[in-house]
């Protein structure tokens, strides 16, 4: 500080500090604009969606584009594909999805054309199928959507990108997922996945009604086997958040075991059937909710502590015979899963996981046969 006469220079002060404030100011200037030069904004997320003309199709592309499946900072462009019957409506879902003006939506690809729509694509989510109609033996919707799967299959094998990640919507979904795992060899059997998603979250809702909680303080349901209604809702690792800690499902429900093992098994087994005969159409909000779920939790990770229920190919686990696409508990971290071990498993709920077992089984035959693989 310069002092002249005994007295401070004020001049020189305010010169220094304007100086001081000038060279922060740039330094500060020069750090934002090296951020901005090292910020790489996120490539776009190729997303496939065949049957998007449909109920699902509708409900779940707003939800991808919004960002609710990917992340709010994950750009993604949609391939939406159905049938030429359908293609006015599929223009129609295109047009509405551009007059949203998503922010993370930076294009959408609508077409009938298989190929073209699989092109490059970094996700598949397989809704569209043949729906069984009065009258039609099992077997023959098998066969149909099996058909449908294959075609998809091939396409994808040959189109989609190194690191495609499949979830199979449409059902049977698990019997189909096994049949895209078979015609599309050059997929990871870990990157083809089935929804049971929709089942867990059904369980977790009717467990956390039960309880009169909110549905966030409920973990660790699962759903074993098909989704069919062999499939099991398991509540015997099941928590719930109280007060004083997380508290076990089946502690909280002592007086209520009898409902545990009927009515709320045959509850989440039946609920789809309930929304067909309250609405006259099968689940369409629920579904692509849960599916939007599904591929959140697989790309970006499930809470710690918590799993959630894929329809994966078994490795043996809990003895359910290798190759079979089966419903496990997983924990999903950086785009990859893996199935909970060391569970104990009751004799009600062996039962129960091997009787779903065999009917995905007698499922795999009964599609290997209509295809002569």
């Amino acid at each position: 500080m310069e002092v002249v006469g005994g007295e401070v220079d004020y001049t020189f002060v305010i010169q220094k500090t304007l100086v001081l404030l000038l060279c922060v100011g740039l330094a500060w200037k020069m750090i934002v604009y090296m951020c901005n030069l090292l910020k790489i904004e996120k490539e776009p997320i190729r997303v496939l969606v065949t049957g998007a003309a449909g109920n699902i199709g509708y409900a779940i592309a707003p939800m991808i584009a919004r960002g609710i499946m990917l992340g709010p900072d994950q750009p993604m462009i949609l391939h939406l594909l159905d049938i030429e019957p359908a293609s006015k409506s599929l223009e129609a879902v295109k047009m509405e999805l551009q007059d949203s003006a998503f922010p993370l939506l930076q294009g959408v690809i609508a077409t009938t054309n298989i190929d073209d729509a699989c092109n490059g694509v970094n996700i598949a989510i397989l809704i569209g199928g043949f729906a069984r109609k009065e009258g039609m033996e099992r077997k023959d919707v098998m066969l149909k959507n099996a058909v449908i799967c294959k075609a998809q299959a091939s396409a994808l094998e040959r189109y989609a990108s190194d690191d495609c990640k499949v979830l199979v919507v449409a059902n049977p979904a698990n019997t189909n997922a096994l049949i895209l795992k078979e015609f599309a060899p050059s997929i990871p059997e870990e990157n083809i996945t089935c929804l049971t998603r929709l089942d867990h979250n059904r369980a977790q809702a009717r467990l956390a009604e039960k309880l009169s909680v909110p549905v966030s303080s409920v973990k660790n349901v699962i759903v074993w086997g098909n989704h069919s209604s062999t499939q099991y809702p398991d509540t015997s690792h099941a928590t719930v958040s109280t007060k004083t800690g997380d508290q076990p499902a089946k502690e909280l429900l002592v007086a209520d075991q009898k409902w545990l093992k009927n009515e709320f098994i045959t509850e989440v087994q039946q609920r789809g059937a309930e929304i067909i005969r309250a609405r006259k159409q099968s689940s369409a909000l629920s579904a692509a909710s849960a599916a939007c779920d599904h591929i959140h939790d697989w790309f970006l990770g499930t809470p710690k502590g918590s799993w959630v229920s894929m329809g994966v190919c078994s490795d043996g686990s809990y003895g359910i015979p290798s190759g079979l696409v089966y419903s496990f508990p997983v924990i999903c971290e950086k785009g990859s899963w893996k199935i909970v071990q060391g569970l104990s498993i009751d004799e009600f709920s062996r039962e129960k996981m091997d009787d779903s077992a065999r009917e995905l089984a007698e499922e795999k035959a009964l599609a290997y046969s209509c295809l002569n693989v």
